[in-house]
């Protein structure tokens, strides 16, 4: 091997991730993470081993190089990992290409044109609604008919290791008719997945389940941030606005869908039958271990949350296939989120909501102090990998600092 791969790296061979950094001698370009070193692909490009415009490698964001389609993006991959093996390749000689993960600023791989989150885990939808709605009817009629989703703000996205401020917005105070203005006394995380397009259409054009991942590029992990208090007194009756756009954060590496082949695995039975247009044949869910964990500052990391991919009730090509069904179109950098990942057991819930159950159930860190939301100076970070057979593809981590409100 060219370069020493840590053990239980989230960055194997059987990955290599796609993302954009920096050093100090080297501007924003197009890389990929090989265990704890990156390996520069702008560089690489001087050697003349690709049969491209190897121009977009140096470009600040992947949109450009992605929209070349997957005959060129899979086969950079492939040949990437077969240099790695290779004693005599290009890479054996050429040490400059390697640039350590600690010596390198990440940036946004992405310019995100527009966002879309979807609401697609049972187990969450299940939850919300008997906290808010029945307990004994806690589905709303068409949940399990569409994979419901919003158009949040692609502006808003944000790239790991990027603090946020403690959002201000209208609440409704308990007891209440009048609201007040003020910093969210509610601030959550979401645990998500978010999805790459990776192929334009044109408006009229609609994607099938069965084309769909031809449009999946790859995908990151998404920290959807959210004010519950705001958004209880917004939602109703156009949904959330000022609750969610004030940000979201993605991990800087996007893993291919062809990297998470390994972790492939059925879905949920759904039932009712689903309409055709949404039917779907294969393995289209993903065994994929999530984690959350709350810092706080000057402290140590409690986590707090273990979920999985696998419990999504709708997955990424229903998803797709759904949001162009209309005609609606879709670009190369799009970002749609899976919505909240949550599972059968507490402590898989992907919300702080669900986690402390609307404050009732506080948890308590390491440090002795308890959280019913999110505090500031908590940093909340996330993780997930799949692993299986001697394989191992992770995604890194998106990580967030909480900042008093402004």
């Amino acid at each position: 091997m060219i370069v020493s791969i840590p053990k239980n790296s989230d960055f194997s061979i059987h990955n290599i991730p796609f993302g954009i950094f920096s050093t100090k001698d080297r501007s924003p370009r197009a890389g990929v993470a090989i265990g704890e070193h990156i390996l520069d692909l702008a560089a690489l490009a001087e050697l003349d081993v690709f049969n491209f415009n190897t121009a977009v490698l140096e470009q600040k964001h992947l949109n450009d190089f992605i929209s070349l389609g997957k005959n060129i993006t899979s086969k950079v991959r492939t040949d990437i990992q077969a240099w790695l093996q290779d004693d005599n390749s290009i890479l054996a000689g050429n040490p400059e290409l390697f640039v350590k993960q600690s010596e390198a600023q990440m940036h946004m791989p992405i310019h995100v044109g527009d966002y879309t989150d979807f609401y697609s885990s049972i187990e969450h939808a299940t939850n919300v609604g008997k906290m808010f709605r029945n307990p004994e009817n806690a589905l709303l009629p068409n949940w399990k008919h569409i994979p419901v989703g919003y158009h949040g703000r692609a502006s808003s996205i944000i790239v790991s290791g990027q603090a946020i401020h403690r959002p201000n917005g209208q609440t409704l105070p308990k007891d209440s008719t009048t609201p007040v203005f003020g910093p969210s006394q509610r601030l959550d995380f979401e645990l998500e997945m978010g999805f790459v397009v990776g192929k334009d259409t044109k408006m009229g054009e609609t994607i099938s389940t069965n084309e769909a991942e031809n449009y999946i590029f790859g995908l990151v992990l998404f920290n959807d941030w959210s004010a519950r208090d705001i958004q209880k007194w917004e939602y109703v009756p156009l949904g959330p606005f000022l609750a969610k756009n004030f940000a979201s954060s993605i991990s800087p590496w996007i893993v291919t869908l062809e990297a998470l082949e390994p972790f492939r695995m059925p879905g949920p039975k759904q039932e009712p039958m689903v309409l055709p247009y949404l039917a779907y044949s294969g393995e289209k869910n993903y065994d994929i271990n999530l984690e959350v964990g709350i810092t706080p500052e000057n402290g140590e990391e409690t986590t707090v949350c273990h979920s999985n991919f696998k419990h999504m009730y709708w997955n990424m090509v229903q998803q797709l296939a759904h949001h162009t069904v209309n005609g609606c179109n879709v670009h190369v950098g799009d970002m749609m989120a899976s919505g909240t990942i949550s599972g059968k057991d507490e402590n898989s819930y992907g919300s702080m909501l669900e986690l402390a159950w609307m404050g009732t159930k506080p948890l308590k860190l390491k440090d002795g102090t308890e959280r019913k939301f999110i505090n500031d100076g908590d940093t909340v970070t996330m993780r997930g990998y799949g692993e299986k057979g001697g394989i191992r593809v992770g995604f890194g981590e998106v990580s967030t600092k909480v900042l008093p409100a402004k």
